[in-house]
């Protein structure tokens, strides 16, 4: 008996749509939005707006908020093909995946009419101003404050790395409000603009290029009551649900699976001379993606019914972690035997070098494999219980 990982015809001509769209838009051997190469953005911005137009970026959004009701099969997809084809969404994942859901599900009308449409048309970038320098995997530790002052509020802190910060135009920002018994408490959303002069946006160089990561200092940043998203000093409901989304949001295993299909074709008759310990862990890894894969369609399954607990995206994201770099070695072996001369090579080395360096951040990026553990394992008991 085999398992069937398609959702019948229609998604199946969803996939071919996307990928012809991928053929004719984003250029060959792009490696993703955030390069040295400027033009490597606007091909993201461009390819956004394509799919705006073809109502294919937030398929799965409600029509009146610039969608097409398509079901979370069919976004998830989209989700796939993105990611297996290095994101040519850039940084849009971050509004379509989560930023326009959570808007929508705690958003008041006008936050909602304000800040949707931008995220539907492709027209805007946002970051996620949570972490900071001794509050990362702790997050509720946080020393971002929000002071009451006249009709609002003044932001004073800083965050640390914030991807996109230097290309966004909005920030999803958590910031105390107050100081409670617990410190989950007292805690409050605001949707700030990143092109206030109270906000300076400092770039962090790393190996997953420019534009990812960056520190950014909040002085005496006002906000009102229109920047605040649900209640103010219950805002940890809101990343509870932040977590949720994003864990799930973003299909690594398609880019993983993408790239072991392609071993053999790459090498060609040298395949076959392969050792067979590496083709052995080449056939683990193909394994460990269709389990990554059935993890994520039932947390996909869990979320659309508004069942998703914190340890079942834990569960995912621990799985997909730990895929992420047993692939990348065993893609880094593999190349290592890809002749050069080869025309294919050139593809095929910088995916893998791109994949080994992103796998090498993905056990800190959104939430450590360590604090994911933590959350499993105390679902676990409390399940036991």
């Amino acid at each position: 008996m085999s398992l069937q990982f398609e959702f019948g015809p229609q998604a199946s001509a969803l996939r071919g749509q996307l990928r012809a769209l991928v053929g004719d838009h984003v250029p060959e051997g792009y490696l993703g939005a955030f390069t040295d190469d400027p033009a490597d953005l606007e091909v993201a911005q461009q390819f956004c707006h394509t799919l705006a137009e073809q109502n294919l970026l937030c398929m799965a959004w409600p029509a009146e908020f610039g969608g097409r009701d398509a079901s979370v099969w069919e976004q998830t997809v989209v989700r796939e093909e993105m990611w297996a084809h290095h994101e040519p969404r850039g940084a849009q994942y971050m509004g379509v995946n989560w930023v326009g859901p959570i808007i929508m599900r705690h958003g008041t009308d006008e936050q909602k009419r304000q800040h949707l449409p931008p995220i539907a048309d492709g027209d805007v970038i946002w970051c996620q101003g949570f972490s900071e320098p001794e509050a990362g995997s702790d997050l509720a530790s946080l020393r971002t404050t929000a002071r009451p002052d006249a009709d609002g509020w003044l932001v004073n802190g800083q965050k640390i790395w914030t991807s996109y910060a230097t290309m966004a135009q909005w920030c999803f920002l958590l910031a105390r409000t107050s100081k409670r018994e617990k410190k989950q408490q007292g805690l409050t959303i605001f949707l700030v603009s990143m092109d206030d002069p109270a906000i300076e946006v400092r770039p962090l160089r790393t190996m997953l290029g420019p534009h990812h990561l960056n520190e950014v200092f909040f002085d005496n940043l006002r906000v009102t009551e229109a920047n605040v998203l649900g209640t103010v000093d219950d805002g940890w409901s809101i990343v509870q649900d932040v977590m949720s989304f994003e864990r799930v949001g973003i299909a690594r295993y398609a880019r993983c699976e993408r790239l072991l299909a392609a071993s053999p074709k790459v090498l060609g008759d040298r395949w076959e001379t392969l050792p067979g310990e590496l083709r052995g862990r080449w056939i683990r890894m193909l394994t460990q993606c269709r389990r990554a894969r059935l993890m994520a369609y039932r947390v996909v399954e869990l979320q659309s019914s508004g069942q998703i607990k914190p340890g079942d995206a834990a569960a995912y994201r621990i799985a997909v972690t730990k895929l992420d770099q047993d692939s990348a070695e065993v893609l880094s072996d593999i190349a290592a035997e890809v002749s050069h001369d080869d025309p294919r090579a050139a593809w095929f080395l910088g995916e893998v070098e791109d994949h080994w360096r992103y796998s090498q951040a993905s056990t800190v990026s959104s939430g450590s494999i360590e604090m994911q553990r933590i959350l499993l394992s105390r679902a676990m008991l409390a399940a036991a219980k």
